[in-house]
């Protein structure tokens, strides 16, 4: 039996859609710019150039309900919508024609920015790590296993804050798909059981206030809510 010096942190996990059981949290991936009028809004420039990834901390992730707190060290708190990838085998250097089979099942999650530290990470040419991976800045749905709603490649995908539309698109218009996505990972790490993708999110992100009510969904995956808290809560 191991003996820890401190207790260690429990598992994070996320509900699975139409059961009981739990889908354990390793890491957590989430592709930048993938959907081109995305990548243009953010003044970039939509070729399909290989994507890139950041990541954020397995404990980022938080039910997507309820009341999540406004982060500290920001006054430009952003919304990105985006499908979730939940990985269910693991495997490395992944061709695109076999990536799919390593889908365990799909959720909706909320990438949360802290843009305004971004942008001071851009213009000093530091890393974006505390302007991404910070607490719950990653709510996700349950998780839909792939058995039930195959691979979606298609569909709606969108985000409303206070009952008015912010983004709007369709998981067809990713400049890279799931696959290629899967694949590209799979080239510098090992994916394995667990993981999680965000796989990028459509134009039409924008701030957050305290007390805004925000809904978000992608057609035949999940749909869910939650209420920005106050700063400082």
């Amino acid at each position: 039996m191991i003996e820890y010096a401190v207790a260690p942190s429990p598992i994070t996990s996320v509900a699975v859609g139409g059961s009981t059981s739990r889908f354990p949290v390793r890491r957590v991936f989430c592709v930048g710019r993938n959907y081109a009028e995305h990548a243009r809004e953010m003044g970039a420039n939509p070729d399909r150039d290989p994507p890139f990834f950041f990541s954020k901390p397995a404990d980022a992730v938080v039910p997507a309900s309820g009341m999540l707190p406004y982060p500290p060290l920001t006054s430009d708190l952003h919304h990105e919508v985006e499908l979730v990838i939940a990985v269910g085998k693991q495997g490395r250097a992944i061709s695109v024609e076999h990536a799919l089979d390593f889908v365990w099942g799909d959720g909706v999650g909320v990438d949360l920015t802290r843009r305004d530290l971004q942008a001071t990470a851009k213009k000093l040419s530091r890393p974006w790590d505390c302007a991404m991976s910070f607490d719950a800045s990653a709510p996700v749905s349950e998780i839909k296993p792939a058995s039930d709603i195959g691979h979606p490649a298609s569909g709606r995908i969108w985000l409303a804050v206070n009952g008015e539309a912010h983004q709007q698109g369709d998981l067809a218009d990713m400049i890279w798909p799931v696959a290629d996505i899967i694949s590209y990972v799979s080239q510098g790490v090992t994916v394995k059981p667990g993981d999680l993708i965000f796989s990028g999110t459509p134009a039409g992100v924008g701030a957050l206030q305290p007390g805004d009510k925000v809904t978000v969904g992608v057609e035949g995956v999940a749909e869910f809510s939650f209420e920005v808290g106050l700063r400082g809560e």
